[in-house]
């Protein structure tokens, strides 16, 4: 039985249309403390090389929702390379003039003192997924 009274949080990206890590995504971590609590920001990050966010804050004691908030326009923007070869590999759609179909992605849980949760985004440009991973 664990004894640490607050949880963590970590995720990473993978971009599933192309089978490689989302790199450079900025990620904003928020926190309640229940249901009817204000969301506070705690922090952002931005994914790594290898689609890691290894710099989130702790959350405080008595979190119990969390958010992610992706900011995936701009992924989608700057890596046009990424959509060629997504395109290449598969009858994907075209982009749509607009831009990125989900120009931004928010996941929200929750969390129990002492746990750890990692959560992934498995990302392609008209769908997402997420699990709890470990």
């Amino acid at each position: 039985m664990s004894t640490e009274t607050t949880a963590s949080v970590s995720t990473h990206i993978l971009d599933t249309s192309v089978g490689r890590p989302a790199a450079s995504v900025v990620v904003s971590l928020s926190a309640r403390g229940g249901g009817r609590e204000p969301w506070v920001v705690l922090g952002r990050s931005a994914t790594d090389a290898d689609g890691r966010c290894k710099d989130l804050p702790a959350l405080p004691e008595g979190t119990t929702h969390v958010r992610l908030d992706f900011e995936t326009e701009a992924y989608f923007h700057t890596h046009t390379d990424t959509q060629k070869q997504a395109e290449a590999q598969q009858d994907a759609p075209a982009p749509r003039d607009s831009g990125a179909f989900f120009p931004e992605v928010a996941i929200t849980f929750a969390v129990t003192p002492g746990e750890h949760f990692h959560v992934p985004l498995l990302l392609n440009p008209f769908g997402y997924s997420v699990y709890r991973g470990s």
